[in-house]
């Protein structure tokens, strides 16, 4: 079946690091429908403890649009935007029933789980913590917001355990 693709479809937009909120705002002011499911997440200040709203798939944001070619380079030209989710055909559109499920996951007080933060080699930098300014690879999930970081240090490596809220990646 070859879908129509000036009929509004949801489609995946990669951003900018920590450009999903700009990607989104730019989006909505330019009468577009934009979608950046958000979740709330503990977070370690120095003095405190906060909830901070933070997008459930950072680097991306959801968009409705046609492709007609006009509106594809409206969205592209979005500050903070680096390309669409797709393949050699083009941008592959996600069902609506799948926007309908995130909206009402991000909607409920539950927490919500996701798998993919981080991967097996994904270089880090602990954030917070004893072992602040740390560098290293991301090893494995520990269970219980816990994981373990691998540091090279003379040809050898030396593994922390650390929590999951204490880590980011290094862009």
């Amino acid at each position: 079946m070859v879908r129509d693709k000036l009929i509004p479809s949801w489609y995946v937009l990669h951003t900018k690091s920590r450009f999903e909120n700009v990607v989104n705002e730019g989006l909505l002011k330019k009468s577009f429908d934009a979608f950046l499911p958000k979740i709330q997440t503990p977070s370690k200040r120095r003095d405190r403890k906060v909830v901070l709203r933070v997008p459930l798939f950072p680097g991306y944001v959801f968009v409705k649009t046609g492709l007609d070619p006009r509106q594809q380079l409206e969205v592209l030209k979005t500050a903070g935007v680096v390309r669409f989710i797709g393949n050699k055909d083009g941008p592959i559109p996600v069902p609506s029933d799948t926007i309908e499920s995130l909206s009402l996951m991000v909607s409920s007080d539950r927490q919500i789980f996701t798998g993919a933060r981080f991967e097996k080699g994904d270089k880090v930098i602990v954030i917070s913590g004893p072992f602040t300014g740390v560098t290293g690879e991301f090893s494995q999930f520990r269970g219980q917001g816990r994981v373990v970081v691998h540091i090279d240090a003379l040809g050898q490596f030396a593994g922390v355990e650390v929590g999951e809220s204490d880590i980011e990646i290094i862009p």
